[in-house]
């Protein structure tokens, strides 16, 4: 079973990507923060991480840095999912090591499209 880890501080977003994940036969992981997800990648290897750029206590930047950083999850895929969608936001999320960066408000079914198309390349 595919394995995604959804990391965003708004309630709505992670229940909607949550239910829909699930639906497409993902085992779904969630965190409300880059600190909380950090936690988690301790002890799961997701194929996929959707990470928002603003959150609290850890952002999605800094965080990106950190999974890179471990050899366990080089080969995750990462998107970011994000409100700031200005070009050096985007920018500096691909630089981080980002497979692909979306800006909100955004499609599931994009969405979920993307995440698909990321792990056939695996």
């Amino acid at each position: 079973m595919k394995k995604i880890l959804i990391v965003d501080d708004e309630p709505n977003i992670v229940m909607s990507l949550e239910y829909t994940f699930k639906k497409n036969n993902f085992e779904v992981y969630i965190a409300r923060d880059g600190q909380e997800a950090l936690e988690l990648l301790k002890t799961h290897s997701p194929d996929v991480i959707i990470l928002d750029v603003m959150m609290p206590h850890v952002d999605g930047y800094a965080t990106l840095e950190q999974i890179k950083q471990n050899q366990r999850l080089k080969n995750c895929k990462v998107i970011f999912l994000s409100a700031k969608n200005k070009e050096a936001d985007i920018e500096k999320g691909l630089s981080l090591g980002a497979n692909l960066y979306l800006t909100k408000p955004f499609s599931i079914k994009k969405l979920t499209e993307e995440v698909n198309l990321l792990l056939e390349e695996k």
